[in-house]
Formats: C-alpha cells, sequence, structure tokens
C-alpha cells in the first residue's frame, strides 16, 4: 500500500514537471507580442474581457518571465497597501492584530521581492518595473474597492499568492540565467508561506497540495510591455 502512495505521488510530481514544460513551450510561442493573447483575471485566464494593452516587447525570452514577475510583486504590494487602508478606514471591521501584521509583514517581502527581480531586469541592461503593467490590474483593483471584511480581503490575496508561487515555480524551469533561476527558487517558498497563512486564515488547511501545481500561474501575455 504505501509502495503504491509512493509511485502515485512520483507520477503526480512527472505530470506537474510536464506541466511546466508545456508552459515553456506556450512561453516561447507568446514573445511575439502580436501573437500574445491576455486576460484580466489574476491567473491569466478568463476574465471580464477587458483588452491588453499593445505591448511593447522590450522584455523577451527570460526577461519577460522576470518582468512577469516583477509586475506581480508590485501587484501584491498595492493589493496589500490598499487592503491596510480599507483597515485604517474603517471598511473591514474587526482586524485581529495577527492578521494586520502578516498583511504589513507580506507586503514588506513583496516590495524586497520586486527589488530582487528589478535587480535581474537592470543587470542585463533593462528598465526596472516600478508599476503594475498587467491586463488583469484594473480588475484586481475593482475587486479589492468592494471588500467589506477581513474574509474576502484574504480570499483575493490568496489568489495573488497562489498566482505568484507558481509562476516561480514555472519560472525555475524556463529561465535560464543563473540568477533568474535563484531568484525564483528563492522567492517561491515564501509565497507558498504566505498562501498557507492565508489559507488558515481562511479556515482552509494550510497546504492543500502535496505537490505545488502551476495550473494558477500567471501567462507571460499578462504583461503589458
Amino acid at each position: 500500500h504505501d509502495q503504491g502512495l509512493a509511485d502515485q505521488g512520483r507520477r503526480r510530481f512527472l505530470l506537474g514537471v510536464g506541466g511546466v514544460g508545456a508552459a515553456m513551450v506556450l512561453a516561447a510561442c507568446s514573445s511575439d507580442p502580436k501573437s500574445s493573447t491576455a486576460s484580466p483575471s489574476a491567473s491569466g485566464g478568463s476574465g471580464s474581457g477587458s483588452p491588453m494593452a499593445s505591448a511593447s516587447g522590450q522584455y523577451t525570452g527570460d526577461l519577460k518571465v522576470v518582468a512577469l514577475a516583477t509586475a506581480l510583486e508590485n501587484q501584491a504590494v498595492g493589493a496589500y497597501q490598499a487592503a491596510l487602508d480599507a483597515a485604517k478606514a474603517g471598511k473591514l471591521g474587526t482586524v485581529p492584530s495577527a492578521v494586520a501584521t502578516f498583511v504589513t509583514t507580506a507586503m514588506a517581502q513583496h516590495a524586497d521581492h520586486a527589488k530582487a527581480w528589478n535587480a535581474v531586469l537592470t543587470g542585463a541592461g533593462k528598465p526596472a518595473i516600478t508599476t503594475v503593467p498587467l491586463s488583469n490590474q484594473a480588475d484586481v483593483t475593482a475587486a479589492l474597492g468592494k471588500v467589506t471584511d477581513v474574509g474576502s480581503v484574504a480570499k483575493l490575496a490568496l489568489q495573488l499568492e497562489d498566482q505568484a508561487a507558481q509562476t516561480y515555480l514555472f519560472a525555475t524551469y524556463n529561465v535560464t540565467s543563473p540568477a533568474g533561476i535563484a531568484t525564483a527558487a528563492t522567492i517561491a517558498p515564501v509565497e507558498a508561506m504566505h498562501a498557507a497563512i492565508l489559507n488558515y486564515v481562511l479556515g482552509q488547511y494550510p497546504v492543500p497540495d502535496d505537490f505545488l501545481p502551476v495550473d494558477k500561474a500567471a501567462k507571460p501575455s499578462l504583461l503589458t510591455v
């Protein structure tokens, strides 16, 4: 029985790696901005249908994934800041001190992650990304504006954390530069820990997956620069 479970686990792991490989192929195909399509949902899947801004294509290959990661970090910083602002304005009801501490800490860590990703970009001679050039940003901002309690904020934040962690797992397979791989490998576990805390806040099992999947990873076509 134990051997059967082990075999099943190995099969799921290999399937996950295969999924990343397929994502790499899709990323290569999407490097041409004219052929890229993006949707405004948090994971780059189906959303409200608002069109993506025309991409200039200044970030290509490895650097497109790095630029995407930087934008995701900036998006997370903005989301947590919006949550703090809403809490201070009394829009979220009673906010436990532990949750407030988590939000503040996670926001600071995402800012540090953005700096790390930007260092990879500037080290390659590309401009740093200090805004959120993602086609789903308007939808994320609108959703944050509608939150009325801690639970709804936690759900939105969980989507962003899952997306980031899985995107960085994708990046470890898709980025060839040592700096990019190292950055992805050291940041992904932190995002996964953020997700675990948010699952706990929502009353859900903190670690729902035995292997980190990539089905929620952001598509490179989500990037609009």
